[in-house]
């Protein structure tokens, strides 16, 4: 009998520690399930967002390593999307210094240098494209106004690894 009892208090203050351990992190201010992107947060290589895929009737393939990748080419800039949803699954934020790529790990962290003007700005990048004809990278606003790329402006990109510049 005191046996059953003892079992019957131990029970319930055992439900009681979880219910309240449950509550206290529903007030703790941070969630287990987050959309937000880290900058150190390495390649989920086996995610669908770093998987084949086709646009336009193209097919692209996203890089295993973006180590030692350098690309010149012509950037642009996108803002108008704000609140759209990138590869990845985060929201878009038009003033935040990310960027979106065809094939490069997402994510992956770049250095874009306008190189009319030498400016350059650290990025992650988090979304894919652009798929516009001759567009290697789109930026998005708050990168692209960073390096002064007004439109469409030749650039260079290079890979940083675990490197990045808050400036």
């Amino acid at each position: 009998m005191q046996q059953s009892v003892y079992r019957k208090r131990m029970s319930v203050m055992l439900l009681t520690a979880g219910l309240i351990s449950g509550c206290a992190s529903m007030f703790s201010g941070t969630s287990q399930r987050s959309t937000e992107i880290r900058g150190d947060q390495a390649p989920n290589l086996t995610a669908p967002y770093n998987k084949p895929y086709k646009v336009q009737g193209v097919t692209y393939y996203p890089m295993q390593s973006a180590a030692g990748y350098q690309e010149v080419g012509h950037a642009s800039w996108y803002g108008s999307e704000s609140g759209n949803r990138t590869a990845m699954g985060t929201r878009f934020i038009p003033q935040g210094l990310t960027a979106a790529h065809k094939t490069l790990p997402l994510p992956s962290k770049v250095r874009v240098t306008n190189l009319h003007n030498g400016r350059h700005v650290d990025v992650l990048v988090n979304d894919r494209g652009p798929f516009k004809k001759g567009r290697i990278i789109d930026l998005s606003h708050g990168a692209a106004k960073k390096i002064g790329l007004h439109g469409v402006a030749k650039v260079r990109i290079e890979h940083l690894g675990d490197k990045i510049s808050q400036e």
